[in-house]
């Protein structure tokens, strides 16, 4: 499926990262977290709270606006590779000058620099979603959310939450949500995945998101379900990351094609894909080998991503163009 263009939503830029490129970065800078790699040189852990001490760890190398934009360079890369031709990154600025807004303001300017290069050279067209750290908490949200609002523009424009979802309430984070909002950011939170469809169902009513990351636990209430179909929720659904943490146990009893029978917008990402052994195209061809979904298919889904972006106007109808149509 590498030929078919892609346009890819849930992606967070860190866990994007080429376990070499990291490696290499971490000798460069004499720091060891060789702990984070098994013996293949992949990224190794055993569970969800250990896979976001691993993603933390192989995050610390990244130090400078410099550091980012060599992986903003080495991600477009793998996405041109796949045939990605719009992707949206999860960026934290946490982790990007520790939520100061000055120091935030280089590490945008590093990115975007290194991603409109990229695109001159053929490659996606990319966009930036900050996500504030759920299990930091509400207060560290907040600056995060300070930090979208004063950077919104071309390459800044969605607002979300990762990390763990056990972690807190979403009504605990409505003061950034609402913040975002009110500078016209997109948004988006983590939900549905280790929290179960109420997790869902409050990311929707206390946070009032346009898209859902993850989002599959809803079809364990299928009111919830028709609720999502009828106010039209995208879910950005990896289903590479969720097998690979034991969500479920095979491709084919994943239930995004259940969700897409029922009328919900689905589209697909990675996620983290090295983390994962997954890239775009080898999410496509398991989902066509599982549930018999053609290219006609799939190129629906990557419509319904195109018309999910945050993005102007003017990118969306790029994005459809490139994408082959306007549906």
């Amino acid at each position: 499926m590498k030929s078919l263009p892609k346009a890819e939503l849930h992606l967070h830029l860190e866990g994007a990262a080429p376990p070499a490129f990291i490696a290499g970065l971490a000798r460069q800078k004499k720091i060891d977290i060789a702990r984070v790699f098994d013996e293949r040189g992949d990224y190794a852990f055993d569970d969800f709270p250990h896979f976001l001490e691993v993603y933390e760890a192989a995050t610390s190398v990244l130090k400078t606006p410099e550091d980012y934009a060599r992986l903003v360079t080495a991600v477009a890369g793998e996405l041109a590779e796949q045939g990605v031709v719009y992707a949206e990154t999860f960026l934290s600025p946490d982790f990007c000058g520790g939520g100061d807004v000055s120091a935030w303001r280089d590490y945008v300017a590093a990115m975007q620099e290194a991603a409109l290069a990229a695109e001159a050279q053929g490659g996606p067209i990319l966009r930036g979603v900050v996500t504030c750290i759920r299990h930091f908490g509400p207060d560290r949200a907040r600056r995060a959310a300070l930090c979208a609002a004063e950077t919104m523009g071309d390459f800044i424009t969605g607002y979300g939450i990762a990390g763990n979802e056990m972690m807190g309430r979403p009504k605990d984070f409505a003061w950034s949500f609402d913040l975002a909002r009110e500078a016209g950011l997109g948004l988006t939170a983590h939900a549905g995945e280790w929290g179960g469809p109420v997790s869902v169902r409050e990311a929707v009513e206390d946070l009032r998101v346009t898209r859902i990351g993850h989002g599959v636990r809803a079809i364990e209430d299928l009111a919830l379900v028709d609720r999502l179909a009828e106010d039209g929720i995208v879910l950005e659904v990896c289903p590479g990351s969720n097998i690979a943490l034991g969500l479920y146990p095979r491709w084919d009893r994943h239930p995004i094609c259940q969700l897409w029978e029922r009328g919900v917008k689905v589209t697909v990402s990675t996620d983290d894909p090295p983390f994962f052994h997954t890239t775009l195209s080898d999410e496509y061809d398991r989902l066509a080998q599982a549930f018999g979904w053609d290219e006609e298919v799939l190129a629906g889904l990557n419509r319904v991503a195109a018309e999910a972006a945050f993005c102007d106007a003017p990118t969306r109808e790029r994005v459809l163009a490139r994408l082959g149509g306007t549906g």
